[in-house]
C-alpha cells in the first residue's frame, strides 16, 4: 500500500470493521462517509442534546452540521492543506430539514468559496437518526493545484446554497450536481419543461437529460477548459429508477463514442420538486498534460451502465457495480436471496464487485488496497456489515474509506448493492 496514508482509522461502533475517515495519496484527500457519530453507541451526544431538552439551542441539525465539519476542516489542515483547497462535497439526508441548517453552517465557514457541491435525498443513513452524511475532496497545496473559480455566465448557481458551480485545480474540472432548474430556482427551465396535459410533447426524462448535457454539464465543463469528450466520471441521480433506460438512451447518444465512468442511483427526492435527475461531472482539461484514458474489463460488462473505468492521471474512477451478468442478478446471488438476512445475499455480492473491482484495478496498473472511496448504495442497510466483511477479507487489516446510504430499490431485482469507487492509480 505504497503512497497510501489512511486518517484516523477506527472501529465503527462496536464492529470489528475498522473505518479510514480519510485517505491521503499523492496530493489528494478523500473524506468519505462521515456521520455525526462518536464511532461509539451513535450519534454523539452533544449532537443528540439533552433528552429532557428536545428543543435546545442551537438547533439540533445545526449541531450536526457542525460537528460533521468541524471534524472533516480538522483533517484536512492535519494533513497540510486548507479550506481552500476542498474541490468537492457530496451530501445525503434522509430528511429535507437538515439541508438548511447544514448550508448556513457551511456558509459560515466556507463564506463565498463553497466548492461544487451535490446535494440529495436517500432514505435513511447508517447511524441512527443520523441527518446528514458527508464526503469531500481536497487537495494539497502547491503547483496548479489552488483551486479556480469556473463559472459558465448559464449555469446558474442556488443563491441559498452558493457553491460555485465549477472549479479547476490543476487539470482536473470538478462540476457540481446540475439540475435543470430556471435561474429563479423555481421551476424547470423552459426547454426541459412539458406542461402535465401536452402527453405527447416528449417525455420529461428525455428533456430533462437532454437540458442538463447541453445547457448544464457541457458549458460546466467548458468554463474549466474541459470537454464531454474528456469527461472522466459523473454520478446520476434518479427520482424514480423506472427511468433508467429512457436516460441511458439520451445519454450515450452523446457518450457512447467516448464514454465516461457512470454511477447512476435512486434518489428519494431533489432540491427542486420537479427535477427528476440530478448529474454532478468530472473532467481534465482538453490539451492538458492529463489525459483521458478508458480502461476495458469484458467480464464486467452487464454488471455496470458505464466503461469499466477511466483513468485521470493518479485518479481512477470505476463505473458502479452491481453483481449482474446479462440474464439479470447472478445466480449464485439469487440463490443466495433466500437467506439474504443471514448476510448471505450481501455476502455473494459483494464478492462478485470486488473480484470484478479488483481486475478492473489490476488493467489499469493498480491495486484494490488503493481505493480513495467506495461508497455503497444499497435498498437494505442490514447488508452493509456483511458486505464490509467481504471487504476485509479481501484487504485484511486495511482500514476501509466507505460510505454508505439506503436508498429506493435498486433497478435489478435481487441485486440490493451498487458500489461507487475511486481508486489511487499513481
Amino acid at each position: 500500500m505504497a503512497g497510501i496514508k489512511h486518517l484516523a482509522p477506527t472501529r465503527w461502533g462496536a464492529s470489528d470493521i475498522q473505518y479510514a475517515q480519510g485517505v491521503r495519496a499523492g496530493n489528494w484527500l478523500f473524506f468519505t462517509g462521515h456521520e455525526a457519530t462518536d464511532f461509539g453507541g451513535g450519534l454523539a451526544p452533544s449532537v443528540a442534546g439533552k433528552p429532557g431538552l428536545p428543543l435546545g439551542n442551537p438547533p439540533r441539525h445545526l449541531r450536526e452540521a457542525n460537528y460533521i465539519l468541524d471534524r472533516l476542516f480538522s483533517m484536512v489542515k492535519a494533513e497540510g492543506s486548507d479550506l481552500k483547497h476542498i474541490v468537492r462535497v457530496d451530501q445525503y439526508y434522509p430528511d429535507a430539514i437538515a439541508v438548511n441548517p447544514y448550508q448556513r453552517a457551511r456558509k459560515a465557514i466556507l463564506g463565498s468559496a463553497v466548492p461544487p457541491s451535490t446535494s440529495v435525498l436517500m432514505e435513511e443513513l447508517l447511524t441512527d437518526g443520523a441527518a446528514m452524511n458527508i464526503s469531500m475532496m481536497a487537495v494539497l497545496p502547491g503547483g496548479d493545484r489552488a483551486p479556480r473559480d469556473a463559472r459558465a455566465d448559464d449555469v446558474p448557481v442556488p443563491p441559498h446554497s452558493g457553491f460555485v458551480p465549477s472549479i479547476v485545480s490543476g487539470d482536473y474540472v470538478f462540476v457540481a450536481g446540475q439540475m435543470p432548474n430556471n435561474e429563479a430556482m423555481d421551476a424547470i427551465a423552459a426547454p426541459a419543461y412539458r406542461a402535465p396535459n401536452a402527453i405527447w410533447n416528449g417525455t420529461d426524462i428525455r428533456l430533462q437529460t437532454e437540458f442538463l448535457i447541453k445547457s448544464r454539464l457541457e458549458p460546466g465543463l467548458k468554463a474549466g477548459g474541459s470537454s464531454l469528450a474528456n469527461a472522466i466520471k459523473a454520478q446520476v441521480y434518479l427520482t424514480n429508477i423506472d427511468d433508467l433506460p429512457e436516460f441511458l438512451d439520451v445519454w450515450n447518444a452523446h457518450f457512447k463514442g467516448n464514454p465516461c465512468a457512470l454511477t447512476v442511483v435512486p434518489t428519494s427526492g431533489l432540491a427542486l420538486t420537479q427535477s427528476i435527475i440530478e448529474i454532478n461531472i468530472f473532467g481534465v482539461r482538453d490539451g492538458g498534460a492529463i489525459s483521458k484514458q478508458i480502461i476495458e474489463h469484458p467480464a464486467s460488462e452487464a454488471m455496470r451502465l458505464g466503461p469499466a473505468a477511466v483513468r485521470a492521471g493518479d485518479l481512477l474512477c470505476l463505473s458502479g457495480l452491481h453483481a449482474a451478468d446479462a440474464d439479470g442478478a447472478l445466480p449464485t446471488v439469487r440463490a443466495a436471496s433466500g437467506s439474504r438476512y443471514m448476510g448471505a445475499g450481501a455476502r455473494s455480492q459483494m464478492q462478485a464487485i470486488l473480484v470484478a473491482a479488483h481486475e478492473i484495478c489490476r488493467a489499469a496498473g493498480t491495486t484494490l488496497d488503493q481505493v480513495l472511496r467506495a461508497h455503497h448504495f444499497t435498498d437494505d442497510l442490514h447488508d452493509v456489515y456483511p458486505a464490509l466483511k467481504v471487504w476485509s477479507e479481501a484487504c485484511p487489516g486495511m482500514p476501509l474509506p466507505f460510505g454508505a446510504v439506503r436508498t429506493k430499490p435498486l433497478p435489478i431485482p435481487h441485486c440490493t448493492l451498487v458500489m461507487d469507487s475511486w481508486v489511487w492509480c499513481p
